[in-house]
């Protein structure tokens, strides 16, 4: 998938006006591609469009305009575009209780070698940047990518094929099946782009 260049980014001028309709159809594109695994963890899958719209509202809120500043977070954000072949998600880990927010992350280090995607019965472990997480903590917010190949990605497609996003870490394992309009849409960002000229 193509990532984002400065000249893709809208100034804040030219956002603020299509910025109600643009925000509207992303929380669309997102629903079916928001999924829970068991009552703590949901997976959003990104793609250039909701990497675009992160990017665009992190320049609204901070106000950037300079090249550089602009620049700094394509660097960042354009991390969560998934390549060829691969999904890309944000892993999201949910605790109400606000007291309990480092004791239930504390609960789920190590998290990030215990999730992966069964497509078909073969299963692929996320990969996750080691620049994440520290020996003795984690984040409530994770970027994980399933590096599927052109094989696994092709079955992903085939509606046919059952497919699985699992969690197996000793203190949380929990499943989801990644089916209808989730499924759908996910497999568009498997795709293979068409050649430019």
């Amino acid at each position: 998938m193509k990532r984002i260049q400065i000249e893709d980014v809208m100034d804040l001028v030219a956002y603020e006006r299509i910025r109600e309709e643009f925000r509207a159809r992303i929380i669309e594109l997102k629903r079916p591609r928001r999924i829970s695994v068991g009552d703590r963890l949901t997976f959003v899958f990104e793609n250039r469009d909701t990497v675009q719209f992160q990017i665009q509202e992190m320049l609204r809120a901070e106000r950037l305009v300079k090249e550089d500043q602009i620049q700094a977070e394509l660097d960042i954000y354009n991390e969560l575009i998934p390549g060829a072949h691969e999904l890309s998600a944000t892993l999201m880990i949910e605790i109400p209780e606000l007291g309990r927010i480092r004791e239930e992350l504390d609960r789920l280090i190590g998290i990030d070698e215990h999730v992966s995607l069964d497509v078909g019965g073969t299963t692929v472990h996320a990969s996750v940047d080691p620049k994440q997480f520290e020996e003795d903590r984690i984040s409530a917010v994770q970027y994980v990518r399933f590096p599927l190949g052109p094989e696994l990605a092709a079955r992903f497609a085939d509606l046919a094929v059952p497919v699985v996003l699992r969690v197996a870490h000793p203190n949380y394992r929990a499943s989801a099946v990644i089916e209808g309009a989730s499924r759908e849409s996910l497999a568009l960002d498997l795709k293979p782009e068409p050649e430019t000229r």
